[in-house]
């Protein structure tokens, strides 16, 4: 009976990754890059809002309108100027931010910063999606990336849930294990590898390899990461919206840090 939960619970999470699947592969085969924005967009804005409770339990008080509306901004500045329309976004977010500040004497310089920080970690990271379709090559690359995600995910969680025995980071978050962080490493580079090995993505083999190994050590920190935001608000999930996973925010931690990640070791590996 012990052995039949983590079945059904992997089971529960593939389809709700499924269902999110459709979406992304919708959006990245047919969307276009406003298509992606979109699904980013609203990813991404539930995210957040989960994210900016967590603050809140922790008695901050983030400036949601702002911040949201960043969040569902940033993807289609993305679209639509690039890297400068994304970075141009986030400048309008903080001068927001600090005009709110100076407007309201109760606001605190963390209630600020928890505005800053939770569009930014959600809103300008995610929307890197956009930047890495508009790559050549960008409908393989930015498909390469959701894929190699939800094979890390699923396969640190299937074998680290039956067969893990050492701790990873027990003080954060306990079910995590080394053979569970193995198995999402080989799964995460394999994607990347046969990616490069079956598409012409203009990089060679080995550099593919490289950007599937630096996204697995992403996905793992996005795991960790909010896995310690969760304990220090003092909840399991940061929401029941999605079966198996929790929150948005639960299931896309690995995606908001392996997007950003990817993006820019692709640049460094010579995509454009």
């Amino acid at each position: 009976m012990a052995r039949t939960r983590p079945l059904k619970d992997f089971w529960a999470r593939v389809a709700s990754a499924l269902a999110i699947g459709v979406a992304f592969l919708g959006a990245i085969f047919f969307g276009g890059p406003y298509g992606l924005a979109a699904v980013a967009a609203v990813v991404g804005a539930l995210a957040a809002t989960e994210l900016f409770a967590l603050f809140r339990r922790e008695h901050r008080l983030p400036n949601e309108v702002f911040g949201i509306a960043a969040v569902l901004a940033m993807p289609f500045a993305a679209a639509m100027h690039g890297l400068s329309g994304l970075g141009a976004t986030f400048g309008a977010l903080i001068v927001a931010s600090l005009a709110w500040h100076l407007a309201f004497p109760r606001v605190k310089a963390s209630d600020t910063a928890a505005t800053v920080f939770g569009a930014a970690y959600v809103g300008f990271s995610l929307a890197h999606l956009v930047l890495i379709r508009e790559l050549d090559a960008g409908t393989e690359l930015v498909l390469a990336t959701v894929v190699s995600v939800w094979a890390n995910d699923s396969f640190a969680y299937l074998i680290g849930s039956t067969v893990g025995r050492h701790k990873m980071a027990p003080t954060i978050s306990p079910k995590k294990s080394w053979e569970g962080f193995v198995a999402g490493t080989l799964f995460t580079t394999a994607v990347w590898a046969v990616t490069g090995a079956v598409a012409d993505v203009g990089l060679p083999l080995g550099a593919m390899a490289a950007v599937g190994l630096a996204a697995s050590g992403a996905a793992v920190l996005g795991d960790l990461a909010e896995s310690r935001l969760k304990r220090e608000a003092g909840v399991k999930d940061s929401g029941r919206l999605l079966p198996g996973h929790g929150g948005f925010l639960d299931r896309f931690d690995s995606m908001i840090v392996v997007a950003i990640v990817a993006y820019y070791a692709l640049i460094a590996a010579g995509a454009r």
